[in-house]
């Protein structure tokens, strides 16, 4: 698995840049601060409140742990300095030449079920939007739904029931059920972020922690391409499709 950006056409969006845009949406995303220097990761890990997390943030790293980049249940200012050195070191190791605009500390997310959600671009039926298990179970058991852009609550509800693990938010032999509610809800916000922009390549929110009944959701980390758009429209199934004919 590559740690650096594809050669793809457009840029992987600053996670802090992305969180705000989520946010927008009333996507509820999860506390946190861009800090540039070791003193700022303290500064802002007081702020939130202990523990946190510190992640790095760089156009040329997606695959943030596989250099190093996290740092979990960080629980002192002092600490919080050390780990956004220990980044830092790690990452230039690793990738020499990858620009870093310096880490984002967030709060520990609360404890929840981990899903995906999130879409991309196919160029006949334009944005598929996919929901299913997150976390670090996506690649190793694919257990994941995917429907055409625009959603339809119905769609979002056949979505959540495809996804096996999905029985976990029902509270599966006595685990702690789940916010469907609030799920449904930010799918249907999904879609109508991507309807919104279509300069939007390519998005993953992983892992989404969903938590119990009542408390909503939160999303704890992301990845977004963005690329420029010929046109404004692009293709979905709100468009009927024309019957070409041979002049």
């Amino acid at each position: 698995m590559t740690t650096q950006a594809p050669a793809t056409p457009g840029r992987w969006l600053p996670e802090p840049e992305a969180l705000r845009l989520l946010a927008t949406y009333d996507l509820p995303v999860i506390p946190h601060r861009l800090a540039a220097s070791p003193d700022e990761a303290a500064a802002a890990a007081q702020e939130l409140g202990f523990p946190v997390v510190l992640k790095i943030v760089s156009p040329d790293i997606i695959h943030k742990s596989d250099v190093g980049g996290v740092a979990l249940n960080v629980p002192t200012p002092g600490d919080a300095r050390t780990a956004f050195t220990r980044i830092r070191e790690s990452a230039a190791r690793h990738m020499p030449n990858a620009a870093v605009d310096g880490v984002v500390v967030a709060r520990m997310a609360a404890p929840g079920t981990e899903v995906i959600l999130g879409m991309l671009r196919d160029p006949q039926f334009g944005p598929a939007v996919m929901a299913g298990l997150g976390g670090v179970f996506v690649e190793l058991l694919g257990d994941i739904a995917f429907r055409i852009h625009p959603l339809t609550d119905v769609d979002v509800a056949d979505m959540i029931g495809e996804v096996k693990a999905s029985k976990l938010l029902d509270g599966y032999r006595g685990a702690d059920p789940g916010d469907i509610p609030a799920l449904r809800d930010a799918l249907l916000r999904v879609s109508a972020l991507i309807d919104d922009l279509p300069e939007i390549a390519e998005m993953d929110l992983n892992p989404v922690k969903v938590l119990p009944p009542g408390q909503g959701l939160c999303v704890v980390d992301l990845r977004m391409r963005v690329r420029p758009v010929p046109q404004r429209w692009l293709p979905s199934r709100k468009d009927i499709p024309a019957v070409q004919r041979n002049a």
